[in-house]
């Protein structure tokens, strides 16, 4: 039987590690938070749904519908990140009149947070893509490209951190090679850097001097070419890279069902995703984060964006 001062003592023991106990689970539980990332790719231009003339994307797209589906979303969740894999310009009447003022103005108005630039937001000029910048709430993200000496020299940005809740994000982007793509005269003196070398550096610097918890590229190389295995693309970058944990692509058009998943150089994993083109689906990824900078894509879908029907 214990004596009043042994009960006292142990009563306070058990107390204390009780107490220990419930602030390490509530610490756990409170270090976990949610992040969803928004993204579209290869837009072209597509500032209304399609029309409704019984082709098989009619009624889907828009920008109106989409940023009521992005508004919708950023009112359940707390932390959204809205980033874009380039190609906004071409492929409709608004950008043959407008040269992309309509296209930039939307998507500052939708809020988002960063694009890349696709092969064809060079159609009008580096002078045209630099002017319509001037309308744009958000960088433009690169870091194999160099503008020196051109209309677009500090107009980009190699990469940008973001802060969400306790987490930090950083997202950089790579572009593809515009020699035999784009015509000379409307990149002039862009230098095209290898995009594997350069997206290692800077996730490198992202994870071990920024202190990222997730690196996020945002690439315009195109998920894969089967009639030329070898040539770059983001299943290719994702083998090759080292710090990098998700690719939003673009330039294919390729809608996947789901993201896929390859291993990097050290053995983790590296996410791919992409959602076709003309802005009639939105990428919808929630990872969750997980005490000791773990990380879990806790759901991955595509929402389609507009009706299929005038009902």
């Amino acid at each position: 039987m214990l004596n009043r001062k042994e009960f006292i003592k142990q009563s306070a023991f058990t107390a204390g590690a009780l107490a220990f106990s419930s602030f390490g689970l509530a610490g756990e539980v409170a270090a976990a938070q949610r992040l969803v990332i928004l993204h579209t790719n290869d837009v072209h231009s597509r500032l209304e749904p399609f029309p409704m003339d019984g082709s098989r994307n009619q009624g889907l797209g828009g920008v109106a519908a989409r940023m009521q589906l992005i508004n919708d979303i950023r009112k359940k969740e707390e932390q959204v990140l809205l980033l874009d894999a380039g190609d906004l310009f071409q492929g409709t009447p608004y950008f043959n009149l407008y040269k992309g003022e309509p296209e930039i103005k939307a998507m500052t108005k939708m809020g988002y947070d960063a694009c890349t630039m696709g092969n064809h937001d060079f159609d009008a000029g580096l002078e045209n893509f630099a002017t319509q910048l001037n309308h744009a709430s958000f960088p433009v993200l690169l870091c194999n490209y160099d503008f020196t000496g051109t209309a677009m020299e500090g107009k980009t940005l190699p990469y940008k951190v973001y802060n969400k809740g306790r987490l930090k994000i950083g997202v950089t982007g790579v572009g593809i090679e515009l020699n035999g793509l784009v015509p000379d005269n409307l990149f002039g003196r862009t230098q095209y850097l290898d995009p594997v070398s350069n997206l290692n550096a800077t996730a490198d610097y992202l994870k071990t001097k920024k202190d990222c918890d997730m690196v996020i590229c945002l690439s315009h190389l195109g998920y894969q070419y089967r009639e030329n295995p070898n040539h770059i693309c983001d299943v290719i970058l994702a083998k090759e890279s080292m710090h990098v944990d998700l690719i939003i692509g673009g330039h294919t058009h390729t809608f996947l069902n789901e993201p896929m998943v390859v291993k990097n150089k050290t053995g983790s994993d590296v996410v791919i995703n992409q959602v076709g083109w003309a802005g009639i689906q939105l990428g919808y990824l929630a990872y969750e984060f997980l005490p000791g900078k773990k990380k879990n894509l806790a759901k991955a879908n595509t929402v389609v964006i507009g009706k299929k029907s005038s009902e």
